[in-house]
């Protein structure tokens, strides 16, 4: 029973740190990133699609990123979709290929997608420790319905609390390791 609630508290607190990973990898560092792209869907013959899924998306340098279409007629949908999203930069279409400008960031723009960063590592935080929450408070439930003892409550409670632990900390390094990113000229 124990073991059962910390594997899932263990599971969901993986499925966090992973949406944390992702949502930070979206946030526009000076360098090309195709993951701003990944929330864009174009209309592609009627169903919504990811760009990924319709052209090959390419970094030549550390600025540009490049989208061929596998269709060229899709080349005006992918450049709507781009400036509709509002990702900050302007596409270039020369009737083959769509170049991306990464443009540099500035000082003050570099501090407040630092901070952007710091929100989404407190929110990762914040949904790591409602997890443990939830997972004390089923402990304390089958405790209670005497499925457990007190000591195989106690004990879970602190397993649950060093796994806890673990992910704050992995959140806090890659939080960390996007602000190197970010603020790295």
């Amino acid at each position: 029973m124990v073991k059962n609630i910390q594997s899932e508290a263990k599971d969901r607190m993986e499925k966090t740190l992973e949406s944390a990973r992702n949502e930070m990898a979206k946030v526009r560092t000076g360098r090309a990133n195709p993951a701003i792209l990944d929330t864009i869907k174009i209309d592609y013959y009627g169903t919504p699609t990811p760009i990924k899924q319709a052209a090959n998306v390419g970094v030549p340098e550390a600025r540009m990123i490049t989208i061929q279409p596998w269709d060229r007629s899709m080349l005006g949908e992918i450049e709507r979709a781009i400036l509709k999203a509002d990702i900050g930069i302007t596409p270039n279409n020369d009737g083959n290929i769509i170049r991306l400008p990464v443009p540099a960031l500035t000082e003050e723009t570099r501090k407040d997608l630092v901070k952007v960063v710091h929100q989404m590592g407190e929110e990762g935080k914040i949904a790591v420790r409602n997890i443990r929450r939830d997972a004390i408070d089923q402990l304390k439930k089958a405790q209670k319905d005497s499925q457990i003892s007190e000591d195989e409550e106690y004990n879970g409670g602190i397993d649950i609390q060093k796994l806890t632990d673990e992910f704050v900390k992995k959140i806090d390094e890659v939080a960390k390791s996007k602000e190197t990113e970010i603020m790295e000229v």
